[in-house]
């Protein structure tokens, strides 16, 4: 990778916009935490994020996640575009404008996300063109896909918390999983998609994820 110095001087230069993906115990938030240490230590300026947001809809999301309220699919797929348009177009504190400021953005979730989750209970097509706008305003320049079976999804969920969510079932994590390799297998020839097995340890496969990142810059 170069001299420190080299390294640091190069990396400044480009900011990136990394999304993490993968099912319910995949490991998506402790890569996202080291990542951001990563290139923190290479010169970067981060701004770590994550799907749902906590604003408004975003907290409607969630309570529907855990059952405080009921919603139709339909309904959950529709929050989240407008959920991730806010995320997007928010002047304070949106995706665009941490860009402007020349922050590097990690996030937990994005569209991907939705192809997956919303595309495993309705057409997937809608949902993409439902996320169209999203997409054309600001497409990662990294989905990094964190790959695990669902029943090592489910095992973590249920060794990590009391309580499951809406999506936190054998059968909706296999319909996901198998919904995330048709989403990935219609985009990849026009977005940049890294995939790893997220089935070992979580420093291996951080070192797999710094590669692929170093790699863009």
């Amino acid at each position: 990778m170069g001299s420190g110095k080299s390294k640091k001087q190069y990396i400044m230069k480009k900011s990136l916009f990394i999304a993490l993906e993968g099912i319910d115990g995949c490991g998506k938030s402790t890569q996202a935490a080291l990542l951001s240490k990563t290139l923190e230590k290479w010169g970067h300026k981060v701004y770590s994020t994550f799907e749902p947001t906590d604003s408004a809809i975003g907290r409607m999301i969630r309570d529907i996640f855990s059952y405080r309220l009921e919603a139709d699919h339909r309904v959950i797929a529709g929050l989240f575009v407008a959920d991730r348009l806010e995320h997007i177009l928010n002047k304070q504190h949106g995706l665009l404008q941490k860009r402007k400021e020349g922050y590097t953005i990690i996030t937990d979730r994005y569209y991907l996300s939705s192809y997956a989750y919303q595309g495993a209970h309705m057409p997937m097509g809608w949902v993409m063109e439902a996320n169209a706008l999203s997409a054309q305003l600001l497409s990662p320049d990294l989905h990094i896909y964190i790959n695990i079976s669902p029943a090592t999804g489910l095992g973590r969920i249920s060794a990590g918390r009391p309580a499951t969510e809406l999506f936190e079932t054998k059968e909706n994590l296999q319909k996901v999983h198998q919904a995330y390799q048709e989403a990935i297998d219609k985009i990849k020839d026009k977005e940049h998609i890294f995939i790893t097995n997220g089935e070992r340890p979580p420093e291996k496969v951080a070192e797999d994820i710094r590669k692929a990142v170093w790699r863009l810059l």
